[in-house]
């Protein structure tokens, strides 16, 4: 940590990315790490304060996930949220119940104690916060008996405390949810935090980021070379762009065709990293290779680790292939990102899926890992791009996953699926971007569930493959929300790809936001 900031310990809540990008977009760096961190390696960070996130536990359970007890005493603010209210509690001294009824969505917040007669905040955490006004809840367990020197900052009808501080040594715990926009003065308590109580300072800004990465990436490579995983998508580029910075000619660019890519997409990749930014690239068609290595595989975190592995594989095999021409390559640049590290279950944390790059790697690679978007999220990837000067079309692509269409092809990847998910995803592009939607959408795409439907072409009965199509807005991919794609719309695409994709009779809209879907459905 760079930038004095805020350290969020994570006990696998739902909600901690959406925690790091609230703190973030006040300019204020922030880094998740694991609760089992111990204290020595969260001090060399230096932060301005801590956060102890939500989590599925109870505090109460056997070999409940605890923190050790010393942060509360680093002289530096500590804000608990959720699951981080509750242990603040129970390891300083209070009590932690469960109720039956318990609390979820959205609830009435009062100021002060249920048992006074308070109605103004005088807490500096809720400064500029009105008395009376709405959050986010989610919980069953609840704070039932303060610890010593703390006083209940706000309560609801159901919940004691729901917030709660012992403002002289900055102990500050919160039963709701300031992060999620529902609860809506949940960025003004935040920032709260972040600059009256930690007093940080706004300086975590992409400018500064890219200056002192590029030098940091000299300093890494030295006179060595680097081979970058290039995908073609916003962050692998973005990646490349960097490293090319620093490094120039010492970087070679390869682009994998794993027989998983859209339609035309790697002519479109030669074409425009090559000519067009002057990165060395070279294609390796490996299609054969990995739907071999796919055959009869049907769970998706297999095929996740099968196409990271590959992945590794090729690039080895080009990297002596080089070695053999150019001397030693000792780097392999991937597009990494935050949320990538995050829903990997890197640490104790809950696995949503396995990145490629990130929970798909072997265990064993000869070349060292150079990963510089490690710490971002995708629109703080985005922002990179524009200080680097990209143009806009490379800057605002939609997200493409590296395993491409495998993990939109639910069940067995075979050849047949690729050509319907290509076919009907390239019909699907078109017609968005007909209509003018491809701007204000953020991602889209089709997909193949492993299900067939009964229908009626030609006056004959069917019996052919479902699409799905998903279509989704988002700011930094941990969140989204399905997009409304106007009926006329949907109605071309459904008919176009009824009637051109061989083998769909049936196209469905898939309409649920993420949490708690994802965005991708594999």
């Amino acid at each position: 940590m760079n930038y004095n900031g805020i350290l969020i310990v994570d006990f696998g809540g739902q909600y901690n990315q959406l925690l790091a990008r609230r703190i973030r977009e006040n300019n204020v760096y922030c880094e998740i790490v694991p609760y089992t961190q111990c204290l020595e390696q969260m001090k060399t960070k230096k932060p301005l304060g801590v956060i102890l996130t939500d989590g599925p536990s109870s505090v109460y359970w056997d070999n409940a996930p605890m923190v050790d007890e010393a942060v509360f005493d680093m002289g530096i603010p500590v804000l608990g949220i959720g699951y981080g209210a509750q242990m603040m509690a129970h390891v300083l001294g209070g009590k932690v119940s469960h109720s039956e009824k318990g609390e979820n969505g959205r609830v009435k917040l009062m100021a002060g104690s249920s048992k006074s007669s308070l109605t103004v905040h005088t807490s500096q955490l809720f400064e500029g916060i009105a008395a009376e006004t709405m959050c986010w809840m989610s919980h069953y367990d609840y704070i039932d008996i303060l610890p010593d020197d703390f006083v209940e900052t706000s309560h609801t009808a159901n919940c004691p405390v729901a917030s709660m501080e012992d403002p002289d040594q900055r102990l500050y715990a919160l039963q709701f949810h300031p992060e999620v926009q529902h609860t809506p003065f949940g960025q003004k308590l935040l920032k709260n935090f972040i600059f009256k109580v930690c007093e940080c300072e706004p300086n975590w800004k992409m400018s500064n980021f890219v200056d002192e990465t590029i030098e940091e990436i000299k300093a890494t490579v030295g006179d060595r070379k680097v081979l970058c995983a290039l995908s073609g998508g916003v962050d692998s580029t973005v990646a490349a762009c960097l490293v090319h910075k620093a490094i120039g000619d010492r970087l070679t660019c390869i682009f994998v065709d794993h027989g998983m890519m859209r339609k035309g997409e790697g002519e479109r990749v030669m074409k425009l990293y090559g000519e067009n930014m002057n990165l060395n690239v070279k294609c390796v068609n490996a299609e054969e290779r990995f739907l071999t290595k796919l055959q009869g595989v049907t769970d998706p975190e297999e095929k996740r680790k099968i196409i990271g592995e590959e992945f590794i594989r090729v690039f080895e095999e080009e990297a002596a292939l080089l070695n053999d021409e150019e001397g030693g390559i000792d780097f392999l640049l991937q597009g990494t990102i935050y949320s990538d590290v995050v829903e990997s279950g890197t640490g104790p944390v809950a696995i949503v899926k396995s990145h490629h790059n990130v929970g798909g790697l072997p265990e064993e690679m000869k070349m060292q890992l150079l990963e510089p978007l490690r710490m971002l999220f995708k629109d703080e990837v985005r922002t990179v791009g524009e200080q680097l000067g990209l143009a806009a079309e490379l800057v605002q692509r939609q997200p493409f996953p590296g395993p491409g269409l495998a993990i939109r092809c639910l069940g067995e990847v075979t050849e047949d699926k690729m050509r319907i998910l290509r076919d009907s995803d390239a019909i699907l592009r078109e017609e968005i971007e007909k209509a003018g939607l491809n701007r204000s959408i953020w991602q889209y795409f089709t997909v193949l569930p492993d299900i067939k439907s009964v229908g009626v072409m030609g006056g004959e009965r069917t019996y052919d493959h479902v699409v799905g199509i998903r279509a989704v807005n988002s700011t930094d991919g941990m969140t989204s929300d399905w997009a409304r794609i106007p009926y006329d719309v949907l109605d071309v695409i459904s008919r176009r790809i009824v009637n051109e994709v061989a083998g769909v009779n049936r196209i469905v809209y898939d309409i649920t936001s993420k949490p708690p879907s994802t965005i991708e459905w594999e």
